[in-house]
């Protein structure tokens, strides 16, 4: 069985990587969550509890990705990724997995897929400092 992953320990690492590295689950492309069951995790996100779950989360992790105060979210879509990935007897059987926000982390889609397919490329990467003549090694 998979350890089960959880904010309380994922807040005690320091770095985005450090917390990427926790959650990542290197799952393949193409494998089938919900199938022809689909309908059942499109309903349970566009109810009032997700809804008031996810304001939570979001206002827990500051808007940042993966709770990282330097990874505030502006320009794109907030998702609310869960630690553990849900089933639809999860949903069926309202397991504490899906409103638990110990099992909840606040993300954006290319961290949300590279935690899912495990290809760190998929990770924003902010913009490398520049100093002046960095690129000319004999005006330093």
């Amino acid at each position: 069985m998979n350890k089960i992953r959880c904010y309380s320990e994922l807040i005690k690492l320091k770095t985005f990587k450090e917390r990427y590295e926790y959650l990542k689950l290197d799952g393949k492309v193409g494998e089938e969550t919900f199938g022809f069951d689909r309908w059942l995790n499109q309903a349970f996100y566009k109810s009032k509890e997700w809804q008031r779950i996810r304001n939570d989360v979001i206002a827990r992790d500051l808007g940042c990705d993966l709770g990282c105060i330097d990874r505030e979210i502006i320009d794109e879509m907030i998702l609310i990724h869960h630690m553990n990935p849900i089933s639809k007897e999860d949903i069926i059987n309202k397991t504490d997995f899906l409103l638990n926000p110990e099992y909840l982390i606040t993300t954006i889609d290319n961290t949300h897929r590279a935690i899912h397919y495990g290809n760190e490329e998929m990770l924003y990467q902010p913009p490398i400092e520049r100093f002046k003549n960095d690129q000319c090694p004999w005006r330093h």
